[in-house]
């Protein structure tokens, strides 16, 4: 993909950039334009993060003596030194008393559509307070590590606040993960008690949770007490062990719908989520009670990509994600609404997840990459019979876009009009490493500018910077408020991940460009880096070309080792639903890659499979396929939601 010199596809109006929060907050700081805040906010963060905090209402109980504190160096910043606050006093305490407490803050749907509930902030916070009560009950304090291993239900959000609230420490858990990876995260953040379910919809057949769980828990000795909630009644046989487990309900039941909530200093932890290594066993990243509000939901999606108090929020996702919390906290913290949806997107028929904006009038949408491509398959009428009116604005995050699926959401969706905005950084960053802005316009898998304050930078080898057009490393040189607190108990593999690559700044991992207009791309992983007679190439480039064929919904592009050129492409594709996967379709779609890239990048081999290796957040790991054509050891491999799909690459190798 090279996308100089192409028109833009959408550019904003004077009417939507004069009424943007983006345009309020620069009026707010002082500064004559974007690009003068921008400058500023990179030459003192903390002054940035000042303004951010007094732009968005942020809550202290005791306000901070010093806003930033690098003493210790960059790698070690901390953040409202000496100020108290928590989560639950910005996202839900906040607004007691005023008009949002009585209006719907989550809006649940099971996968029969017939199973729905609407709880008011009042509600909602009734049942925080029942069942943090409930958790101290059960002998948990503050720093106590508390497992949430549940799927998307109201009671997801609410534990997610409730664990918070009484100053512990919440580990949100895929709902998907089996034993293994269960143990490992357990064990890492020696985790008191873990809230479950018996079980959940998928597909129309009840799967069991708490059987996962319970074999998990024969090696997680850390464990005390497990809090089950009754989702599925008499569908699903739910053995308790005495002593052990507790029912959710009778818990509850028992508990005021009033209680304080903890009051915590600034950089306490507040959430540990866990991250995919390329090596060795998942990081533990640490969020603070300042750090993702700091971030992600005031900086990032309030102030830059313009969501507002008016708007329903809906990105279908797990709480093992940090769109989980992203969906928790962003529309609470700002006295919005927020859809839940049990269940997949395209069951029981292929249009639910249209129906859901539809039904709900969601107005705030995000999407993944995946997520789309995997929607796409059932053809244009599917979305195009539904009414999407409400819609004001689309974000992207998780992954880069291809070109193909980009143009697809962006015509039947957006129908050209809305603003699709792109978000990129990662659980390491708690927030937006670059972001989209309703000030910038768009081309396909765009990002208008980098986060505020954060100093991003692209660079070569050496940390300098490229020209335009030229591929590098995606860098930060700023201490960033959303920064993991070092890596949970393990310090040096904190700093040999992020910081020792290039000594005192942050380096991310991502493949970055900048086009001459001043938009930039994330184009994968930069470990995917693919070097081909010299030339550095992101996978996306390529895997662009092979979506764009028409024939293919997924690609996966990797390098192995060749004499001559460096490295030779392998494409591993998965063909269209009806496209019939031959020796034609091979030939055809290796030579899309040589028309669009040239003949050096004539693929080594072009691999047709069902499936790609993706983590539970739809992620393709490219590296685990990597691995598998060179015999390396894969790493990491708890988090791949489809394990099967490494079987058949190997099976197809032979191997």
């Amino acid at each position: 993909m090279n996308p100089t010199k192409r028109p833009f596809d959408w550019v904003p109006t004077p009417e939507i950039v004069a009424n943007s929060n983006l345009t309020a907050f620069i009026r707010k700081t002082g500064e004559p334009d974007l690009a003068a805040l921008s400058r500023h906010a990179d030459a003192d963060p903390a002054w940035l993060m000042q303004q951010v905090f007094e732009f968005c209402d942020f809550r202290f109980y005791e306000p901070p003596q010093q806003m930033l504190d690098t003493s210790r160096g960059i790698e070690w910043a901390r953040w409202c030194v000496g100020g108290t606050t928590n989560v639950v006093l910005n996202c839900i305490d906040r607004h007691r008393d005023t008009p949002a407490w009585e209006r719907p803050f989550l809006v649940w749907e099971g996968e029969d559509r017939r199973a729905q509930r609407n709880l008011t902030y009042r509600d909602f916070d009734a049942e925080v307070c029942r069942l943090a009560g409930a958790l101290q009950a059960l002998g948990v304090q503050r720093g106590d590590r508390v497992g949430l291993y549940m799927p998307n239900l109201p009671e997801t959000f609410i534990a997610f606040f409730a664990v918070m609230k009484v100053g512990a420490v919440v580990m949100p858990l895929f709902s998907g993960f089996g034993p293994q990876p269960l143990v490992a995260r357990l064990n890492d953040g020696e985790a008191k008690v873990v809230l479950t379910v018996d079980g959940t919809w998928r597909r129309g057949t009840p799967g069991s949770m708490k059987a996962v769980l319970d074999e998990a828990l024969q090696s997680t000795p850390s464990v005390e007490h497990v809090l089950v909630l009754r989702h599925l009644g008499d569908a699903l046989a739910c053995p308790m062990t005495p002593d052990r487990d507790h029912d959710w309900a009778a818990a509850v039941a028992r508990q005021a719908s009033e209680l304080p909530t903890a009051e915590m200093q600034a950089d306490d932890a507040a959430v540990l989520l866990y991250t995919s290594g390329t090596t060795g066993k998942p990081k533990g990243c640490v969020w603070t009670h300042v750090s993702f509000l700091g971030s992600m939901v005031t900086r990032d999606i309030h102030i830059c990509a313009d969501f507002k108090a008016s708007d329903r929020f809906f990105f279908m996702s797990d709480m093992g994600w940090m769109v989980g919390a992203m969906c928790a906290c962003i529309p609470s913290y700002f006295g919005g609404s927020l859809l839940v949806a049990e269940g997949t997107p395209d069951f029981p028929d292929t249009g639910r997840f249209w129906r859901l904006l539809q039904d709900h009038k969601v107005t705030y949408l995000g999407v993944a990459p995946t997520l789309i491509r995997g929607l796409m398959r059932y053809g244009d009428a599917e979305v195009e019979g539904f009414d999407l009116s409400a819609l004001r604005v689309t974000v992207s995050g998780g992954e880069a876009w291809t070109e193909a699926p980009w143009r697809w959401f962006f015509e039947h969706v957006c129908k050209k009009k809305l603003p699709f905005l792109n978000i990129v950084g990662g659980t390491e960053v708690g927030g937006c490493n670059f972001t989209g802005t309703v000030h910038h316009p768009l081309r396909p898998g765009s990002f208008g500018m980098g986060g505020l304050g954060v100093g991003v930078d692209i660079v070569d080898d050496t940390g300098r910077p490229v020209p335009a057009g030229q591929v590098g490393e995606l860098v930060l040189r700023n201490p960033n408020i959303g920064f993991t607190k070092s890596l949970w108990r393990d310090d040096e593999r904190y700093l040999d991940s992020y910081w020792r690559t290039l000594p005192g700044i942050w380096v991310h991992g991502d493949f970055a460009m900048r086009d001459e207009d001043g938009l930039v791309y994330i184009l994968g992983r930069s470990d995917d880096t693919i070097k081909v007679s010299g030339k550095r190439t992101g996978p996306s480039e390529i895997e662009t070309l092979l979506t764009g064929t028409g024939k293919v919904s997924e690609a996966a592009v990797i390098g192995v080792p060749d004499e001559l050129k460096g490295s030779a492409i392998v494409c591993v594709c998965v063909p269209m639903p009806g496209v019939a996967t031959d020796a034609a379709l091979e030939q055809e779609l290796s030579a899309a890659v040589v028309h669009g890239m040239g003949t050096s990048y004539r693929p080594r081999h072009v691999l047709l499979v069902s499936d790609l290796p993706k983590t539970r957040n739809m992620k393709i790991m490219r590296r685990v396929v990597r691995s598998v054509f060179r015999g390396d050891i894969p790493g990491d491999l708890s988090s791949l939601v489809n394990p099967e799909a490494v079987a058949e690459l190997q099976a197809k190798l032979g191997r």
